[in-house]
């Protein structure tokens, strides 16, 4: 049985997933009017099967969280989704039913988070599978949060647990055989499947000074945060957020922690707020069901992150945060 063409593939698979602006995907582009008032605000980013996923991982959590890890970047602007474009590089063993899953699931979630698909291109490539997605957002205007709007004296709050899903990947390697089921399987669906915090953008947008979302760890990401917005944030590390199952996992072997606070992959939004905004920020994130903990506070000095320990130490890492370079 012959493959479909391209064609055949977009109308099949991704033409039922396009919103009204994507004119059924037979235009070579789509169409967005901003909402009025508000500004349009643009992420983007591509995931590599060996890099940013397993190649064996199942095609439905490959598509959730290509398009949620993008979704994650708008909440952490205070932007609320409209629409994604998708480029889908298909490597020669594609498979109908692989295809099937993905597309079903990309819609599944373009439905849940009003985030339709607009447009995009499918080619093949003789590398590993490669899936990019544009995503695109507005928020009102002039209220974008930018990473570099942190400022001395401001709260850092960061949202929902730390280090779930860098200790979910070690379990693929085979850490944590110890830990019960129902931990391994909390911390595993964490890695697979990340959770936007599009419920806290309205929170952000009306409080927060600077943002940013917490992709690559932790500790790199704040002193990301910190050197965008010239400030030193000084972290108490006691008062990260952990869940359960990644305290269990750590209480194994205390040296997981260093990989929970630096590993990535959590998705979890780092905001800057400042102190007489702090008490409506919590309130307001409590409304929308995230559940925020403050962790330090920024000072004037160099830009970096630093954390300190129980005992009152500055704590040093091997590394900040994952890399690819």
């Amino acid at each position: 049985m012959s493959r479909p063409s391209e064609d055949d593939l977009i109308a099949r698979y991704f033409a039922p997933l396009a919103g009204p602006g994507g004119f059924g995907l037979k235009d070579d582009a789509a169409l967005m009017r901003p909402p009025p008032g508000r500004d349009v605000v643009l992420t983007v980013d591509a995931l590599v099967a060996g890099v940013h996923f397993f190649p064996d991982d199942p095609p439905a959590s490959i598509a959730r969280k290509a398009l949620r890890v993008n979704l994650s970047d708008l909440a952490a602007k205070g932007a609320r989704p409209e629409g994604f474009l998708l480029v889908l590089a298909l490597p020669a063993d594609w498979r109908e039913d692989w295809l099937d899953a993905f597309a079903r699931a990309l819609g599944e979630d373009g439905a849940a988070f009003f985030c339709p698909l607009l447009g995009g291109d499918t080619v093949s490539t003789p590398g590993p599978l490669t899936v990019s997605i544009t995503a695109l957002g507005s928020v009102a205007q002039g209220r974008m949060v930018a990473r570099t709007g942190a400022r001395a004296g401001d709260l850092i709050y960061v949202s929902g647990t730390i280090g779930d899903a860098a200790l979910g990947l070690a379990l693929r390697s085979g850490a944590g055989d110890d830990l019960p089921a129902d931990a391994r399987g909390f911390l595993a669906d964490r890695y697979l499947h990340p959770q936007p915090r599009l419920a806290l953008a309205g929170a952000l947008a009306a409080h927060a000074s600077g943002a940013m979302d917490v992709s690559d760890g932790l500790v790199g990401d704040l002193s990301k945060m910190m050197r965008a917005s010239g400030v030193r944030a000084r972290v108490d590390s006691a008062a990260t957020p952990l869940s359960p199952a990644a305290r269990a996992m750590i209480g194994a072997d205390p040296r997981r922690r260093a990989l929970a606070l630096t590993g990535g992959d959590d998705y979890e939004i780092l905001a800057a707020v400042p102190p007489d905004a702090a008490g409506a920020f919590e309130r307001a994130a409590l409304a929308a069901g995230v559940p925020v903990a403050r962790i330090g506070v920024v000072e004037e000095g160099p830009p970096q992150a630093v954390f300190i320990d129980a005992d009152g130490r500055v704590e040093t890492f091997e590394r900040e945060s994952f890399s690819h370079f």
